[in-house]
């Protein structure tokens, strides 16, 4: 079949494709982004139409042999929903150093005992993956390691020796020959995911795909290459806290809720197994502007303390941040203070922070963080032993939210004698359990008399 060559331009920021090159992308707007790409094109066949195989009736499709790879990593699984289902594409990110090639490494040695393993190391070489496998205790005996950045030549080696499991590190080092941009461009890294996809899809063999973000925070190349993937892990935190946090933001296979939390140290990665006690050591429960709340993340629900500090502004506008907690959530709520209880932010600083690098993204939070900026308005501590949940309304009603029970039972597990939850829930709680006062509210006005 006769091939040509067409000259592209492609943007570098969003992967928008122009004939002829623009100072300006049409896309993102964003500005000398436009790089000229030559792309090889096949040109149309003579030949008969191709026919469709595989075609099959749904109900009919027999899944009674498919399962999980389960690595033993409980938290890894719990965010790939259970396991590693067979075939899967799963792209892993996170800022540099954040722990993506550690996990993988551990991963292999988890899954290593059952499977043969290809890990492709475009950005390392072999002797300096040994060296951080020794550090982390991986013996990899069932896994091969190639120095390889040549695409085709990966796929051609997976076609021959089919291993069980391959992961790529990383991706933006990977590039295909005939394509003339260079490695980690939008072109490179679409079309080496793509023919990554197609060898591993037939053969049924999970494909683990390292990728960096870029300064805005988002994974590099073009927002495709999330929708060609199954899965897409997200590793978060800072890299100078101990701490980090795996989030599923799409998953084919399983909930884009849970959450896995491990904690960095000098020999690798390891599980936390009590999330909620790891988010509130260090707290100091007699400083004003402290209140513990609890979200559901997945299946389970996480105690965080949110931390409120509002002071005078020594300028003629005042500053409000916010981190971890949506910033216009936060404007709306002290909007809300102001209209409905004339409490007055408007000529303080408000600063609003969420302990553990955790993110409050559900209105269960709403009355925490209200409860929070009054005590720290008021330099009024909260009860040492009390947890805050319930979404705020606009007229300042306090209304109920999902899971009560669940969070009730997290917060008596910890030592919490006193709940202040909206009292529309209190019908979804059927068993109280012991040692914990439920104090139900139905405004805002009612939840911070609670405050003295």
């Amino acid at each position: 079949m006769a091939q040509k060559s067409k000259t592209v331009y492609v943007c570098s920021s969003c992967g928008y494709e122009s004939v002829k090159w623009v100072g300006q992308c049409p896309d993102c707007h964003e500005w000398n982004t436009l790089e000229e790409v030559l792309s090889v094109q096949k040109a149309p066949s003579a030949a008969s139409p191709r026919k469709i195989s595989g075609a099959a009736v749904l109900s009919e499709v027999n899944t009674s042999g498919e399962h999980r790879l389960v690595s033993g990593i409980s938290e890894f699984d719990r965010v790939l929903g259970g396991g590693v289902v067979k075939g899967s594409v799963v792209l892993l990110s996170g800022d540099p150093g954040i722990g993506k090639s550690t996990i993988l490494l551990q991963a292999c040695e988890a899954f290593g005992d059952v499977l043969n393993i290809l890990y492709v190391a475009g950005e390392e070489s072999a002797v300096q993956i040994k060296l951080r496998a020794g550090r982390l205790g991986v013996s990899g005996k069932n896994v091969t390691v190639i120095t390889e950045t040549d695409t085709g030549a990966v796929c051609e080696y997976i076609k021959t020796n089919k291993p069980d499991m391959v992961m790529i590190d990383s991706i933006q080092t990977m590039q295909i020959e005939e394509i003339s941009s260079a490695a980690g461009s939008v072109v490179q890294v679409r079309e080496s995911t793509n023919m990554l996809l197609h060898t591993v899809k037939p053969l049924d063999i999970p494909l683990f795909i390292v990728g960096h973000v870029n300064k805005g925070g988002e994974i590099a190349g073009p927002k495709v290459l999330e929708h060609i993937v199954d899965t897409v892990l997200y590793f978060e935190g800072e890299r100078t806290q101990s701490y980090r946090i795996l989030r599923a933001i799409k998953n084919r296979f399983g909930s884009t809720n849970e959450i896995g939390v491990f904690e960095m140290r000098e020999n690798g990665l390891f599980e936390v197994e009590n999330p909620s006690a790891m988010m509130l050591s260090g707290r100091r429960p007699e400083v004003s502007g402290g209140c513990i709340t609890c979200m559901i993340e997945g299946t389970r629900p996480i105690l965080s303390e949110v931390q409120a500090l509002v002071a005078t502004t020594g300028f003629g506008n005042p500053r409000r941040m916010s981190n971890g907690f949506d910033y216009n959530r936060l404007n709306m709520l002290l909007a809300i203070l102001e209209k409905r209880q004339g409490l007055y932010f408007s000529n303080l600083d408000t600063y609003l922070n969420v302990v553990g690098g955790m993110r409050l993204n559900e209105p269960a939070a709403d009355l925490a963080v209200c409860m929070a900026l009054v005590s720290g308005l008021r330099d009024i501590p909260l009860g040492e032993k009390s947890i805050v949940f319930g979404e705020v309304g606009l007229s300042g009603e306090i209304r109920a939210v999902q899971r009560a029970e669940a969070r009730v039972f997290e917060a008596a597990r910890l030592g919490f004698c006193e709940c202040i939850l909206p009292k529309a829930s209190l019908k979804q709680i059927t068993k109280t359990p012991e040692g914990i006062n439920l104090i139900g509210v139905r405004n805002i006005k009612e939840a911070i008399d609670l405050i003295k």
